[in-house]
């Protein structure tokens, strides 16, 4: 299996000082999750949220790239509504460059009602928005000529995108996806999918054999990695951490589902969620997070990996210390297996 991480930093009003304006945590964790051997780190990016989240991922990016070497670099998600296409197409490629062809290109239309409003863009068009901003993005990536562009939203006038990227003929393009629909429509695009962390297992199972189904359809080869898995994380010794870790992971849960009103891969003012915990003993099906002692995670990533689940990216945790721990004592257990059945 592949390992990444999933996330972001803060930096709240007044909570602003120091060396990278108050994301030196998210850089220390990048540094280091370098060497303990992690795939990738993918930014998410939000707006108004009022509690500082990261905003400018591409921007982000660009200083991790000059810091680290081999990790790869990607967003979850850009939304391509909130973006003029060329100016987005010119910093992503900068991104790729800077980084000698290390981004990874997350897109999507968004999903929290906070930033339609702020943004004052109808949710109904967002994704006509976003299919005409991949349209000039893609021209942009790949056009050797001179072009113009006469869209509903976007207008261009004889125009060459530069930099060109590193890889070619573009960055690998992911989107997130959660109905069947959207899944079926990622795969039939060519796209890898990312999948978020708030299904259950059983879900989550279905999801894959949709998107299996849908390559079958199409005649495009299952590749495992280009499927990402999002799943929380959190390692415990004994039952009570363990209850303590699940009722925490329900609260914050709850507190984004009461502040935004959706959860990615859900429409809004649904939560379909299926709320009784697992218990210690019995890791039931619905459990979406990945919670229990070092054995009982290997089991449960066991168990993602029959389903064909192969790259998974861990939700960023606010120290290094627990990512350093699944490091030692969950990543080997995979990576043994990999250098076994290479042999």
């Amino acid at each position: 299996m592949r390992f990444g991480l999933f996330g972001g930093a803060t930096a709240r009003r007044g909570q602003v000082t120091g060396d990278s304006q108050g994301y030196q945590g998210l850089v220390d964790i990048a540094l280091e999750v370098e060497d303990l051997g992690y795939h990738s780190l993918f930014l998410v990016e939000h707006h108004f949220s009022g509690t500082g989240q990261l905003s400018a991922s591409l921007n982000m990016l660009s200083y991790l790239a000059a810091l680290t070497k081999k990790i790869r670099l990607g967003t979850a998600v850009t939304v391509l509504p909130w973006h003029n296409p060329v100016l987005l197409a010119e910093q992503a490629a900068s991104v790729d460059v800077l980084s000698g062809g290390r981004l990874d290109f997350g897109v999507g239309k968004g999903y929290r009602d906070i930033e339609y409003h702020g943004f004052n863009i109808d949710r109904d068009e967002a994704l006509d928005m976003y299919d005409e901003s991949m349209e000039v993005i893609l021209k942009s990536w790949t056009s050797e000529e001179r072009f113009d562009h006469k869209g509903k939203y976007w207008q261009f006038n004889d125009i060459l995108v530069e930099p060109p990227t590193v890889q070619t003929p573009h960055p690998p393009f992911w989107t997130a996806a959660g109905t069947d629909e959207s899944i079926a429509r990622v795969a039939k695009s060519g796209f890898n999918v990312l999948f978020d962390n708030f299904a259950s297992l059983e879900r989550t199972a279905e999801r894959m054999q949709v998107w299996r189904d849908t390559c079958t359809e199409i005649g495009r080869p299952f590749d495992p990695m280009q499927v990402g898995l999002t799943r929380w994380v959190n390692i415990t010794n004994t039952p009570e951490e363990y209850e303590a870790a699940v009722e925490a992971r329900e609260r914050g849960v709850a507190r984004m589902f009461g502040k935004y009103g959706a959860l990615p891969g859900q429409k809004s003012g649904q939560n379909s969620r299926k709320t009784q915990p697992a218990t210690f003993a019995d890791p039931d099906m619905s459990m979406d997070a990945l919670i229990g002692s070092p054995d009982q995670i290997i089991d449960r990533l066991s168990l993602l990996e029959s389903m064909g689940f192969e790259y998974l990216l861990i939700l960023m945790p606010d120290s290094i210390e627990p990512l350093r721990r699944f490091a030692q004592e969950v990543m080997p257990a995979f990576q043994n297996r990999t250098a076994n059945a290479a042999q």
